[in-house]
């Protein structure tokens, strides 16, 4: 048996390119006790994964070296268990990598079993049922502390957080406006169900943009997930006792070294804010509320989740490099083979 993984082969400057990453195929061992090993079905694509790539520090995880396969969640089946945990024909989820096949310790404490509704389509388990829908949840519930009738923004507004942050703050009595490139902003306002939309590539007058689409209110939440000159414009867009939910920072992904200047941190004290970052498998005892929830919204059609799928594990740099390029909306995937079923699949009840 041969098993075939994506490495990096270059750091690269700005927006990935192909030449970055090279597949390579190796011998498959065999498991020892307490493993597991995989078939990979579907991977997450992150634009997370941008800050791993780059020589140095990384970002909260470890850079990942010349030679190192690319890091990722993915969603497989278990082939062969000697982990009393998992059983042959279960799902496994966790942060694994580009590759086929994966043997995955007994210690690794990010894998979970995954248990599949065979009504929902796989993919789902990893965008809006997955980690990015989990992730909007419980960043706007917990983190943001989000309350019927709040204005809550969203940046990347149609991206695989944001198009599932908006639609769970309008299923909760709130008025969801989203921050969006162009070509976005017409499914933002129509599938997605946001109350309003901002332009924030043609807005002469980004600033006065946000506040008339929050009808000349503060914001009371302020869901990030881009960070830089967006997120410094927000902080005095924001009401009092605000809250600033930091998801993500992908206006800095590609430019670590020579970050946008935050100018307006003055007013978290103006309008004594909360600013907090978080990362969503911290908080692993809302994780059944929240996937509880997720599953009914979109097994009834309340949730409309988008998402944007490739096919075959060559594919994958190709969906990492557009994703980074802003080319996507919804989750970006890759399923490892088209037999895998997409939210396209689903037939609402």
């Amino acid at each position: 048996m041969k098993n075939r993984r994506f490495v990096l082969v270059s750091h690269p400057v700005g927006v990935p390119t192909p030449d970055n990453f090279t597949l390579v195929e190796e011998d498959v061992r065999p498991l020892a006790e307490g493993e597991v090993r995989t078939r990979n079905l579907i991977f997450a694509i992150e634009p997370a994964i941008r800050g791993l790539l780059d020589a140095g520090d990384g970002t909260y995880l470890p850079s990942v070296p010349l030679g190192g396969m690319i890091p990722t969640m993915v969603l497989g089946e278990v082939t062969e268990s000697r982990n009393p945990a998992f059983k042959v024909g279960d799902y496994a989820r966790g942060f694994i990598g580009w590759e086929e096949q994966s043997i995955i310790p007994a210690d690794n404490f990010a894998i979970e079993n995954v248990k599949i509704d065979p009504t929902v389509p796989l993919t789902a388990y990893m965008g809006a049922l997955g980690w990015s829908g989990i992730t909007a949840y419980i960043g706007l519930k917990r983190i943001g502390e989000m309350a019927a009738g709040d204005t809550v923004v969203i940046s990347a507004a149609a991206g695989a957080v944001g198009s599932v942050a908006g639609q769970i703050a309008r299923l909760s009595g709130c008025r969801a406006v989203g921050i969006a490139s162009t070509d976005k902003i017409a499914e933002v306002l129509g599938d997605l169900g946001y109350a309003a939309a901002v332009d924030y590539k043609s807005a002469t007058d980004l600033s006065a943009a946000i506040r008339e689409a929050c009808d000349g209110k503060g914001a009371d939440v302020y869901f990030d997930n881009v960070g830089g000159k967006i997120l410094d414009t927000m902080l005095p867009l924001m009401a009092d006792f605000g809250r600033v939910v930091v998801c993500g920072m992908v206006a800095n992904y590609n430019s670590q070294s020579d970050p946008y200047p935050i100018r307006n941190l003055w007013e978290v004290l103006v309008h004594r804010l909360t600013l907090r970052g978080f990362l969503a498998y911290e908080h692993q005892d809302m994780l059944e509320e929240s996937e509880h929830a997720l599953a009914d919204w979109i097994k009834s059609g309340a949730l409309k989740a988008t998402e944007n799928v490739a096919t075959g594990i060559e594919s994958t740099p190709d969906a990492f490099i557009r994703l980074l390029s802003g080319q996507t909306r919804g989750k970006t995937l890759v399923r490892l083979n088209d037999s895998v079923s997409t939210l396209g699949d689903m037939k609402i009840a």
